[in-house]
């Protein structure tokens, strides 16, 4: 996937917030290109996270991890239990960019450890994964801060950086004004953003937690190819929700 991301294909993913592997099973299923397990804002344990893996692999789908942190050890581990992408949370400087970079490939690219893992068949393909980790990992950072939008430039021009992902919440909360995501200066501070993503021709990645035609075409004419449409949990609730008024409607 790698190499659509970066050839700036517009490729469409979900969230996972339930820690359920059936409801991954369900998205892939679906047909998105991509999965991010949020282990940010959830519960979600690491050994949650390799059966959710396990379940979107025979679908081919893309199993990513939005990390709780930029910590090396941490993304060492979703990586070797089988992530292939890696979302890397409050990246504010090209310095916390290189480390998340760092984290997530081998040397002399990076610092990532070797080891008999899920991610190489417990080593009988050890030889061939190393030799295609560093090519296929996808590491994705996220701008969320008034920082990192002052610093963008500097941030897409570290090796190894294949695009970025905006928090808008965040976002607007860094420049005092928290849940405001329409306001002038959020939005003002996401087109700064595009535009460096398309100087530097760096994929640009959004969640649209409830799509529309509307909103996701509006995305991608903005200059977004890394979607996010919806999350397992908010599948499930608008789903209840219209099937319950649905019913009352028909009494």
């Amino acid at each position: 996937m790698r190499k659509d991301l970066l050839a700036l294909t517009p490729l469409y993913g979900s969230w996972i917030q339930t820690g359920s592997p059936a409801a991954a099973e369900i998205l892939a299923n679906a047909g998105f290109r991509w999965l991010a397990v949020d282990m940010e804002h959830t519960e979600t344990s690491l050994k949650e996270f390799t059966n959710i893996a396990r379940s979107m692999e025979k679908y081919g789908v893309f199993p990513m991890v939005r990390a709780s942190e930029n910590n090396t050890v941490e993304i060492r581990k979703y990586l070797d239990c089988g992530a292939k992408g890696i979302i890397v949370p409050m990246v504010n400087s090209a310095e916390e960019a290189k480390k998340a970079v760092a984290a997530c490939k081998y040397p002399p690219e990076g610092v990532r450890g070797f080891a008999f893992v899920r991610a190489n068949d417990w080593g009988d393909s050890f030889d061939d994964y190393v030799k295609r980790a560093n090519c296929e990992t996808v590491v994705i950072v996220m701008v969320e801060t008034k920082a990192a939008v002052e610093n963008i430039d500097e941030i897409l021009t570290v090796d190894g950086v294949d695009g970025v992902f905006i928090g808008p919440y965040d976002l607007s909360g860094s420049y005092g004004i928290p849940g405001q995501t329409g306001h002038k200066t959020v939005k003002d501070a996401m087109q700064k953003v595009l535009a460096a993503c398309k100087r530097h021709k760096k994929a640009a990645g959004q969640h649209i937690v409830t799509p529309t035609q509307e909103n996701v075409s509006e995305a991608i004419s903005s200059g977004f190819t890394f979607l996010a449409l919806g999350m397992d949990t908010v599948f499930v609730s608008e789903g209840a929700k219209a099937a319950l008024n649905m019913a009352e409607q028909k009494q």
